[in-house]
């Protein structure tokens, strides 16, 4: 029995180390080449750097205009995420507590559009908010924001609904009787017990929406430098013809360090949200 529980842990501890190995070596190797210059990254991109500066980083900095950005990515992903895990709370509470058919068609409806491509109505998004409305071009980040809300919504209230399905109605109940209405019960009562499950949505879609490129390249390519996120300043390094290197890749460890070190902080939160939600 030892010998056989010895090899099993062998065999676990081998597949993790792997398993460690292949999600970890590409940002091991981003992270070797942010230190070099263009020649030694194209004549021996695995090779250590020969010397040790931040002066790349600096100049990346300068040149993306990375604060702007910087505070471009946080408004729009910080003041989405506020709209979608409230009102998705709200909505997911709504659907539970009102059983209704029309309620629940509604409720397999924003289930079944997860499952639409972005790709497949992208053209007719900004054909409309665009050409015909002009929000685009008149309040682009709003605009954005907008769009991340209704994208990001479905996926919040399919999680927040298996939740709530667990939390007892004789909680709301109790506290109708010692006074509070439906509005207070759901901020004093429902809200705070979904605080697991709303930390593991927010961590989710920051996760998306920082690092979303598509979208953003939709709606702002046209408003200037000054109000591009993240993901959109980097790409002042890359040409036509050629790419700066030396400046691209420490500029893709600026935009990647500040989301993955939320990531490691708070990754314990997505498996306990994920599973008490499928679990109610």
């Amino acid at each position: 029995m030892k010998a056989a529980s010895t090899k099993i842990k062998i065999v676990s501890y081998t597949v993790l180390i792997l398993g460690l190995v292949f999600f970890f070596g590409p940002f091991a190797i981003l992270l070797i080449n942010a230190f070099k210059s263009n020649a030694e990254i194209i004549s021996s991109p695995l090779a250590l750097p020969s010397s040790i500066s931040f002066k790349q980083f600096g100049e990346a900095m300068e040149q993306m205009r990375y604060w702007t950005a910087f505070g471009n990515s946080t408004i729009i992903t910080l003041g989405s995420l506020f709209v979608i895990l409230l009102c998705s709370a709200m909505t997911a509470h709504y659907f539970v507590r009102h059983k209704t058919r029309a309620n629940t068609i509604w409720f397999l409806a924003m289930v079944a559009s997860m499952i639409i491509p972005f790709q497949s109505i992208m053209i007719p998004l900004v054909s409309i908010y665009g050409a015909k409305l002009g929000w685009i071009q008149s309040m682009p980040h709003l605009t954005l924001m907008f769009m991340y809300v209704g994208f990001g919504s479905s996926l919040a209230v399919f999680i927040y609904h298996g939740f709530i399905k667990g939390i007892p109605l004789e909680l709301e109940e109790a506290s109708h009787i010692d006074g509070c209405t439906r509005v207070q019960s759901f901020f004093r009562i429902v809200l705070p017990i979904l605080l697991p499950t709303s930390v593991t949505i927010g961590i989710l879609h920051v996760l998306w929406m920082w690092n979303d490129f598509l979208l953003p390249l939709l709606i702002l390519q046209n408003a200037g430098a000054g109000k591009y996120t993240l993901p959109l300043a980097i790409q002042v390094f890359k040409g036509t013809y050629s790419n700066d290197y030396e400046k691209y890749l420490p500029a893709v460890v600026m935009v990647v360090i500040p989301i993955m070190m939320i990531y490691l902080f708070a990754q314990r939160f997505i498996i306990q949200g994920v599973t008490q939600g499928s679990v109610k």
